[in-house]
């Protein structure tokens, strides 16, 4: 376990954001779908996408990592080379994206999973898989994890549940396109996160897979084949997302570059977020300046982001008077219970949280206080703390500060280098 120490401070200056992480997952599953040698350049190397990596290597292919690439070459006829076992290890995107690509085989594949994973929602993709011919084996009907599935699917209508998660359509989207007959994908109940679902098909669109919106869900031609896979990863909204409320925050100044806006990223909406949080926000072409001004309350709808939950809840702790989280009660189903342990980081930082049927409802400070957080793992609460920190009246302890490494390694690097005291014991 690493603990950290971080002094109240102002960041300031420049920093390239890190490799998207819903890019790199879906890079790597698009590679393997292809069957063809694909090529990645600047992959996120972080514990989640290195499940994904491995998960393919499992279903057949091979993966070669250089210093700055990741080459994948599928054997997909072959099946699996090594033990017929996917660890997801707790990335609920390798969980959710492998399972249909898995169903593509006439063997059974094992998942299993650490931490929350094995509670985390997945019985509305079962329910679809089985429907397309998929046979799916729990080993206990009290968790998803672990669970055996075995194929082959076909196409077909079919419904989805997404009210609890955009992956299960996205997974779909990824690995219909290669099977007889063409599929239409019907979406049952309110969709969240809808901009992942955005950001696969723009990767299905580049490497040539159609589908199409319905009035209430997908059309999925049949019997595609994908482009062999030449891209790189586009900088992630979601880890430039903590740069720049650092700086709002702070009132200091940070510009983050490599963050394109022809990629969808649901975590793009943390920019207007801060703009009403009371910064100023300016893009010029990759990169986007935040500059903190003032703090204000606010009221945000998050169901399209619900990764932002934690970081709202640090900014609406830190603006004094009344600011409004609604929506993304799907939160509560991540890695932790996100809406339940924003509350707690409100709450240790000196403001005032109440759950609603609706959101949450902050009450913020114009002096919050230095945190000492113990047993808070999940990797988006503890860099929403070290934001937090950077405002608060002395220095905080973040432990468990290693659990950054699921989806930005470099975390406390970056600050560090943006002018922010950290210090590791």
């Amino acid at each position: 376990m690493t603990t950290v120490r971080l002094w109240p401070g102002t960041l300031h200056g420049r920093a390239r954001a890190p490799p998207s992480k819903s890019y790199t997952h879906r890079f790597v599953l698009a590679a393997h779908l292809s069957g063809r040698p694909g090529r990645i350049r600047r992959p996120l190397l972080s514990d989640d996408t290195t499940r994904t990596a491995s998960g393919v290597r499992t279903l057949g292919s091979t993966l070669r990592k250089t210093a700055d690439a990741w080459t994948v070459a599928p054997d997909c006829g072959s099946g699996p080379r090594r033990r017929q076992i996917i660890d997801c290890g707790e990335s609920g995107t390798t969980l959710r994206l492998l399972a249909p690509t898995a169903s593509l085989l006439d063997r059974p594949v094992r998942f299993v999973g650490q931490g929350r994973l094995p509670s985390r929602p997945m019985a509305p993709l079962f329910r679809t898989l089985g429907a397309l011919g998929a046979t799916v084996r729990l080993d206990d009907d009290r968790s998803v994890l672990p669970f055996s599935i075995r194929g082959p699917i076909h196409g077909g209508r079919v419904a989805v549940e997404v009210s609890t998660s955009s992956q299960f359509t996205s997974a779909l989207l990824m690995a219909l396109p290669l099977v007889e007959p063409a599929s239409v994908v019907r979406t049952i109940g309110t969709p969240v996160s809808e901009p992942y679902v955005r950001a696969t098909r723009e990767v299905l669109r580049r490497q040539g897979v159609r589908t199409s919106r319905t009035r209430n869900g997908y059309r999925i031609p049949g019997g595609q084949r994908y482009r062999p896979l030449d891209a790189t990863v586009p900088g992630d909204a979601s880890s430039a997302a903590y740069l720049w409320a650092g700086a709002a925050i702070s009132g200091g100044r940070a510009t983050v570059s490599d963050v394109p806006d022809d990629w969808p990223q649901a975590d793009l909406a943390v920019l207007p977020l801060l703009e009403a949080f009371g910064a100023i926000v300016a893009r010029r072409g990759d990169a986007v300046t935040v500059e903190g001004d003032r703090r204000r309350p606010f009221r945000v709808v998050l169901d399209d982001a619900p990764d932002l939950y934690p970081l709202a809840g640090v900014l609406a702790a830190t603006a004094p008077g009344r600011s409004e989280l609604v929506g993304a009660a799907h939160a509560a189903a991540k890695e932790s219970d996100r809406v339940q342990e924003t509350v707690r980081l409100v709450r240790k930082l000196g403001g005032k949280a109440r759950r609603s049927p609706g959101g949450l409802a902050v009450d913020g400070t114009a002096r919050p206080r230095r945190l000492e957080l113990r047993g808070m793992q999940d990797h988006r609460l503890v860099m929403s703390a070290a934001v937090g920190a950077l405002a608060a009246d002395g220095p905080s302890v973040l432990a468990d500060a290693s659990s950054v490494a699921k989806s930005f390694p470099g975390f406390f690097e970056t600050i560090a280098g943006l002018g922010a005291e950290v210090r590791r014991t």
